[in-house]
Formats: C-alpha cells, structure tokens, sequence
C-alpha cells in the first residue's frame, strides 16, 4: 500500500472514529474538571457528529451510548443525582439524539436524491447529441436550460439529422415529465426520429410513425404519461424549400434577411402517442440567410403566458440577424422569460442556399444510348468541377444506377450530381420500387451492381417523392 493511500486510509478511520472521540473525550473533561457543572450536556454534540459522517444505524448507537453515558455520570456524581432538573437534562440528551439520528436520515435521503439528479443528468447528457454542427448549408447553435425543481432534467431535446441529397433535417421534442423517466423516454423518442430520418420520409410520414411508436409504448406502460410533442423540418439547399410538420409543438419562428421575424401557421395535431393521427406537412420557400429559431415550451414560459405575448417577445430577441449564432443564441435564452420549473431546449439554425454551379442535372431518355450519355455528361461535369480523377468510380455507380432504372423502372429518368462536402450522384424515376441489394453466387450474370455501388461510395440509399423515387449514392471528394 503505497504513502497516499495508507493516508486516506487513516483519514478515513479518524473520521468513522470521531463520534467516539467526542464522547470519551467530554466525559474524562466533565469529570476531571467539572463534575459539578452542566458540562455534562456537551455529551448530546456525540450524535451530531455521528449523524455527519455515519449512517442511520450508527447514529442512532451512538445516540443511546450518549444517553446511557450521560445517565450513568447523573447518578455517580452527586450534583447530577436530584431534583427535576436532572431529568429535564436527560430528556435533553434524549431529544438530541433522536434529532441526529432524524438529520442523518434527512443527509442520506438528500444524498440518494442528488444521486438520481446526477444520473439523471449524465443520461440525459448522454442522450442529447453532443455537436450540432449543422452542414456546409446549414449553420446551427444550440442551448439547453435545465429546470431548477428537485427534478433536475426533463425531457426536452433536439437534433441536427443530415440527409441525402446535400438535405437536412431539423427537429425539436418535449417529452412530459421530468427525471430520469422523462429522459429515458426522450432518448427513445430522439432514437426513433433519427431511425426513421435514414429513410428520407417526409415531415408527415414520419411523425405518423412515431405516433404509432408512442402509442405502442404507451399500451406496455400505463403507469406513466407517454405523451410527447415533437416538429420535425427538413431543409433542400438546393430547391430552398422547407418542409415543416407539427405534433403539438409550438411553430419555428423564421427570421428572414429583410429583418422580419414570422411564426408560420402550421396545422394543428395532437402531441404523439394519441395514435391514428394524419398529419400534414407545410412547405415555404426560405430566402437564403433566413434564421430557424426551435425552442420548446419552457422557452417561452407558454404554459403561463399568452403566445402572442411570448412570440413577440422572441422575435424581438431574433430582431438583430448580424451577429453570429453563438450570440444569437445566447441572447435569445437571456431575453426570454423562461419557466424555472420546466427545461428548455433551443436550437437556431441559419440556412444557405448550394450554388448553382455546383448542380448539375440532366434527362435521360429510356433507351439504351442513355447510359453512355450519363458517362459522357459526368465526365465532363466532373472535369470542370475538378474531379477528374473521380470519373472512373462515379461513371460506374451512374451507369449501375442508370442500368437498373431502365430495365427496372419506367420514364422519365434523371440525372443530378451535386458537388458539396462530398459528391452526390442521383438517378430518378417514375417507380416506386426500391433497388434491394442481392447475394450474387459466382456464376449469376445479374445481382452484383446495387453491391458494387455499396463498394466504390461511403453511403446510397432511396428515397420517394410524390411522382416516383431518387437512387443516390454518396463519394468522399478527393
């Protein structure tokens, strides 16, 4: 046992040790030095002591050695030994190690509630993501406030969800309740929104389905509320559209370039887990430089004050787009009136538009020249972007992804590379049937092109839209 160690060993034993101290220690000073005083009475300091550094148990030993202690010293010394002053002395002691022990039980229950304020606080810590970073297109800052009730966290969260086709998602939850339940139920909440992201759904789809979710969780749990709000947006740099859904959230506030600060009116639904609801999905066109502000309830303090008076409050702390997020965002949660007994979350994002040179898109037609002209036109692009020594592996992935779409789906097909933090190359068409990579045994012609897609890019997927589906795959630029 090394120095240090067999130190705050012996630190430890004098500290287990002291209510022992205390008591011999006062009871050889009363009757050394003043047997005939009320000295005695400093023998009730014993139990504070033991109640400071002991549990329950001990506390209350060390209460009944007192009082036993101090009885004994009544009786053997003569000035102790009569009247009713004696005893009103002993029923002092006795009050005052009944008052340890009842101190004790009050720090252990204190320290078992910190206990759960600090897991709950680590899980929700380690739920809520740690970097919002946003995108090339999307600059994003964000701000957790924890409430300031026993409860410590709540269930309150965000997320920054990055999607195919250079897209981002955009998303906000308050989950009821507080505590370590609360949290455990936001991180299923926020799983399940980022699960269903990687599928490309649409803001309504995707909401429905986590109702469904909520709704199944709430049938195996009816000892809890597993009611939840939740808005999710997505974000297409390249078309400006927004697309915005709502399940009994409040809407974004949108601040956009000209200084103006507007609340969209979204349609109104139910918070998840009431099930079977059809939600539907507003899409704005955003200017480039509009300013996303997503907040939750506590925010604003809305359960106490009327909306129009907290909308405005926060559009005049959006009013100044100049300065940069980070101060945007800190004076936004310092100029609003937030509710001390709910968390709040904020999350503010500021959209850009991909430039123009940096989309390429092209119609092929349904023959078999198509595929040569896809290689010929992304050659090409890929030279004036610079890229030319990605030709070989992109006009592979086009010319598989091009293949499938003529023999596998029907017109018209499209072509669209995208040149971002990474290049993106897009096949769409007019089926809504989705490619599904298949084990090729060693003498099949078909089957391996969907897996050598997957070999040359570091992501592909599908995702549909209203008139058929896009077939993307994604390359790390060189």
């Amino acid at each position: 046992m090394s120095t240090a160690e067999r130190s705050r060993w012996s630190a430890r034993l004098a500290l287990m040790l002291a209510p022992w101290f205390v008591l011999v220690a006062i009871t050889v000073a009363v009757v050394a030095f003043a047997p005939g005083g009320h000295y005695g009475l400093l023998l009730a300091v014993a139990p504070f002591v033991a109640a400071a550094v002991h549990g329950t148990h001990i506390t209350a030993l060390v209460g009944a050695v007192t009082v036993a202690l101090y009885s004994a010293l009544r009786l053997w010394l003569p000035q102790e030994s009569g009247g009713d002053v004696g005893w009103i002395k002993v029923g002092l002691v006795v009050a005052a190690s009944c008052s340890a022990v009842l101190i004790s039980q009050a720090r252990l229950r204190e320290r078992a509630l910190h206990r759960s304020l600090d897991i709950a606080a680590a899980l929700q810590s380690e739920l809520l993501p740690a970097r919002t970073t946003g995108t090339s297109t999307v600059e994003v800052r964000h701000r957790y406030i924890p409430t300031d009730t026993e409860a410590g966290v709540g269930g309150d969260w965000f997320d920054v969800i990055p999607l195919s086709g250079a897209r981002v998602a955009l998303t906000v939850g308050d989950v009821v309740g507080h505590g370590i339940e609360a949290a455990s139920l936001m991180g299923r909440m926020r799983t399940v929104v980022r699960t269903l992201a990687e599928l490309d759904l649409a803001p309504d789809e995707l909401l429905a389905r986590m109702d469904a979710a909520a709704a199944r969780l709430a049938e195996h749990d009816d000892t809890r509320d597993l009611a939840a709000s939740c808005l999710y947006l997505t974000y297409d740099p390249v078309s400006r559209q927004c697309a915005i859904a709502s399940a009994g959230h409040p809407p974004p506030a949108l601040r956009y370039p000209d200084g103006s600060v507007e609340f969209p009116e979204l349609p109104e639904h139910p918070p998840l887990g009431v099930g079977e609801t059809a939600f539907e999905t507003m899409t704005l066109t955003l200017d480039e430089g509009t300013v996303i502000a997503l907040y939750t309830d506590g925010l604003l303090d809305l359960r106490r004050r009327r909306m129009d008076d907290a909308f405005a409050l926060l559009a005049a702390a959006l009013a100044d787009d100049v300065v940069p997020l980070d101060g945007l965002c800190r004076r936004v949660s310092e100029n609003t009136v937030h509710d001390p007994t709910d968390d709040a979350a904020l999350m503010i994002a500021r959209v850009a538009a991909l430039p123009a040179q940096r989309v390429a898109t092209w119609n092929l037609s349904a023959d078999a020249e198509a595929v040569g002209r896809a290689r010929k036109e992304v050659a090409q692009q890929l030279d004036a972007w610079d890229l030319a020594d990605m030709a070989f592996t992109t006009e592979l992935i086009v010319t598989e992804l091009t293949t499938n779409a003529l023999v596998h789906a029907s017109a018209p097909i499209g072509l669209r590379l995208i040149k971002d933090s990474s290049l993106i190359c897009e096949i769409s068409d007019a089926s809504h049937t989705s490619p599904h990579p298949r084990r090729a045994r060693a003498l099949d012609e078909h089957g391996r092109g969907l897996d050598m897609v997957a070999q040359l890019s570091s992501q592909w997927g599908t995702r549909y839209t209203d008139s058929g589906k896009t077939v993307w795959a994604e390359l790390l630029l060189t």
